[in-house]
């Protein structure tokens, strides 16, 4: 799995500081949270997810999540955002 927006005019945020920031600026178009990530950093990010109505995925961990976004260690939490 590759997470790639730059076909459909997006590009990514990660890490939950970038991702929260994109979601709370209006840009977050969809958004990617690893199921083994600690809840205490995702669940604040879950839940304005489901507030604006934005779409969550899933995935199975921070390392496929990392590498899904082109990085060389795990995320917890993934951002598409509008260019």
């Amino acid at each position: 799995m590759a997470i790639s927006g730059s076909e459909c005019g997006t590009s990514l945020s990660v890490g939950t500081k970038q991702t929260k920031l994109a979601i709370e600026k209006g840009e977050a178009v969809k958004v990617f949270i690893a199921g083994d990530a600690d809840a205490k950093l995702v669940e604040p990010i879950a839940e304005l997810c489901r507030e604006l109505g934005i779409p969550l995925v899933s995935v199975v961990s921070m390392r496929e999540l990392g590498k899904a976004c082109g990085i060389q260690v795990g995320a917890a939490a993934a951002a598409m955002v509008r260019k």
